[in-house]
């Protein structure tokens, strides 16, 4: 295993992280897509086998069920495995309740508790805001997450699903402030999803945040399972037929055919070379694999010994390149932006 810092903090993580969104067959959207306990357990031995050092869930992650797993399972490994959570979205157990979600001061320390029984756990190493919520003023949340870093509760605070513009005012009232700052952003990231690219991604380079990537894969479109004519059934994408459509383009077929090529020229799989390219990227703090079977896991894992060339990397970046827009493309002309 291959570990790097997360961004400007003292904290180092392991190349491809565990994500354990599909641990537990809980109700959710993950219904009829996620891991028995059984195969979920054997890919968490795995992982953490392999050096893995970061696992990351979810409050909501099949209602919390991912959470009671991730806690049942580290006993007795706690110190060596960091544990990150996030929380912003309703838990489903007070319907109508107004305060019930979002990023208030009153959600967060609510949710913080919760979390800590359900992980068996006397602290979170990253406890990050799932998405932005413009209805709570940025203060509030940075100063209930200082207060948890304080009581020892939180040792680091994230972001996930942030724009640009949003995460560069929390970091500007935390210097205003005093008070905790996000060390890492936790975004989509893959060939066909390059989108953070455009402002989040320049953010973190310039401010030193850590980046973790999820969706690496895009939700297995990537993996080399699919084509223009192909969606197995019982695969994610089988069962969202939301996210196929925004997935099955032809722009994106193209990018599938240039991943294939590489990886064939490499005697590899398009789902290792996938995770190469986004390694390749200096920003990546981690890469969060959600893999279903160890057999899944295993071939992520290998991922780690792919070194693309720079004309590979080329290939992938010029197919994959969305339409910036601008003024993105006015400034690419001339410089790097």
């Amino acid at each position: 295993m291959k570990y790097r810092p997360m961004g400007r903090s003292g904290l180092k993580l392991s190349a491809l992280s565990l994500g354990a969104m599909t641990f537990g067959e809980g109700a959710g959207f993950m219904q009829g897509v996620a891991s028995s306990d059984e195969e979920a357990r054997r890919v968490f031995d795995a992982a953490i086998a392999a050096g893995v050092n970061l696992v990351d869930t979810a409050n909501v992650y099949t209602n919390g069920r991912s959470e009671e797993l991730c806690g049942q399972w580290l006993e007795g490994k706690r110190p060596g495995v960091l544990l990150a959570t996030k929380c912003r979205f309703p838990m489903g157990f007070a319907p109508g309740d107004p305060n019930g979600q979002g990023a208030s001061r009153h959600h967060i320390i609510h949710s913080v508790e919760a979390s800590l029984k359900r992980l068996r756990t006397d602290w979170i190493d990253l406890y990050q805001i799932h998405m932005q919520d413009g209805t709570v003023p940025i203060e509030e949340t940075l100063r209930a997450l200082d207060d948890l870093v304080r009581a020892g509760k939180v040792r680091y605070a994230g972001c996930s699903n942030y724009t640009g513009y949003r995460l560069v005012e929390s970091l500007w009232v935390s210097d205003r402030r005093n008070v905790a700052r996000f060390d890492v952003v936790q975004l989509q990231w893959s060939l066909v999803v390059r989108d953070a690219e455009r402002e989040v991604i320049p953010a973190c380079r310039a401010f030193g945040l850590g980046t973790l990537v999820w969706s690496p894969l895009a939700s297995g479109f990537l993996s080399g399972k699919y084509g223009r004519d192909h969606r197995p059934e019982g695969s994610r994408l089988g069962a969202w037929a939301d996210s196929w459509r925004r997935l099955a383009t032809e722009r994106n077929f193209a990018v599938l055919d240039a991943l294939a090529a590489v990886a064939a020229e490499r005697g590899s799989t398009p789902a290792r070379v996938a995770l190469a390219w986004l390694l390749a990227r200096p920003e990546v703090s981690s890469i969060i694999v959600g893999a279903r079977t160890v057999a899944q896991l295993e071939d992520n894992l290998a991922a780690l010994d792919i070194v693309l060339a720079p004309e590979e990397l080329r290939r992938l970046d010029e197919v994959s390149a969305p339409e910036w827009g601008y003024p993105y493309n006015m400034i690419g002309r001339s410089q790097a932006w």
